[in-house]
């Protein structure tokens, strides 16, 4: 296991609150992970009111976290740790465990709400259970054949950025798609090909950011157009019939209390000539340079600094009205180590 805390904060820090960016993790999204949590980490020191440490992991146990988050003695953990392990549930399990031992607060869903966000097919079927529109989907399992018309998308189930996506429009396609692809992933769905213009709706604390239009040059959105090219395009606000607008905002809030999710979370959607459709909800959307969630938020005067700030407050006060010793606790956690997870 590999740990690496850096402190981001200056001096006179006895009024400020002890916040732990944690970045990093074991999954394919790791570099995106860290841009993210550099960036967070550097907005919640611009604002002023933190003391910031700033902790790279990889996949550490119950007992390890807690033994690495003892030094800083954080009072909230900001995870922005992607993919099925730090977004997916187990390191939620560790932090909720923080919270209600220690009374320290965190960033993001409880573990089971993240579990149910992770998985894909999960998530479409809450979709479907509160009346939001998404394409047919079929979970594939090995030996089984694909009973979805082509074109269809086939991707991992558990994941996210686009990460192993394929467009296939013919059956051929799609079943050497399906053999590349079971090689390295336990995980995969086929879903109907949606033609259509790409947006993303981010929520914070329930309420809908500005619509973004995506516009990659390539043919899809895929992990090199979100992260690194700087030719893709975003459109703040596109033009649109302010029925599909309202349907993809109404879908977005309808998802998030569904799976009851909180804090932060950015859904996606294709739109074509019969309206919108939901694709998946992000409950850990980057933070970066390129990333959406803080460019909706500037677009409504609120900056990265207040927006990471926001998040990092909300946490706290649910910390608070658990607990009033928060972040006091770690040091006797970490002597006297309890259980890994939590049932």
């Amino acid at each position: 296991m590999s740990a690496q805390p850096q402190d981001h904060a200056g001096t006179n820090n006895a009024s400020r609150t002890r916040v732990v960016v944690l970045m990093g993790g074991p999954d394919a999204e790791r570099e995106v992970s860290i841009m993210s949590g550099t960036e967070i980490a550097r907005a919640l020191e611009a604002h002023g009111a933190f003391e910031v440490t700033l902790l790279l992991i990889d996949r550490p146990t119950a007992a390890e976290l807690r033994a690495l988050l003892e030094p800083a003695r954080p009072q909230v953990i900001f995870p922005i740790v992607h993919g099925p392990w730090g977004e997916g549930g187990p390191l939620q399990e560790m932090l909720e465990t923080l919270a209600l031992e220690a009374g320290t607060a965190y960033v993001g869903p409880r573990p089971k709400p993240a579990r149910t966000a992770m998985d894909k097919i999960a998530t479409k079927s809450v979709a479907s259970s509160v009346g939001v529109r998404t394409p047919a989907s079929r979970q594939l399992r090995a030996g089984e054949p694909i009973d979805l018309a082509a074109p269809l998308v086939l991707k991992p189930s558990n994941d996210g950025s686009s990460v192993d996506l394929r467009i296939c429009r013919t059956q051929e396609e799609a079943l050497a798609a399906r053999a590349e692809l079971e090689a390295k992933r336990e995980f995969l769905m086929a879903e109907q090909y949606i033609r259509g213009r790409e947006m993303t709706v981010g929520i914070v604390h329930g309420a809908c950011l500005p619509i973004i239009e995506i516009v990659p040059k390539a043919e899809f959105y895929d992990y090199q157009a979100k992260y690194i090219s700087d030719e893709t395009r975003y459109v703040v606000a596109p033009e649109l019939a302010p029925e599909i607008a309202e349907e993809m905002r109404s879908a977005t809030r309808r998802v998030y209390e569904a799976l009851g999710l909180r804090d932060v979370a950015r859904a996606d959607f294709m739109v074509d000539e019969r309206g919108a459709w939901f694709l998946e909800i992000n409950t850990a959307p980057g933070m970066t340079t390129h990333s959406l969630v803080p460019m909706a938020s500037r677009h409504t005067g609120v900056d990265m600094p207040e927006l990471c700030a926001n998040l990092a407050h909300s946490a706290l006060a649910r910390g608070v009205r658990r607990g009033s010793h928060v972040g006091e606790n770690l040091l006797a956690l970490s002597t006297h180590p309890t259980h890994d997870k939590i049932s």
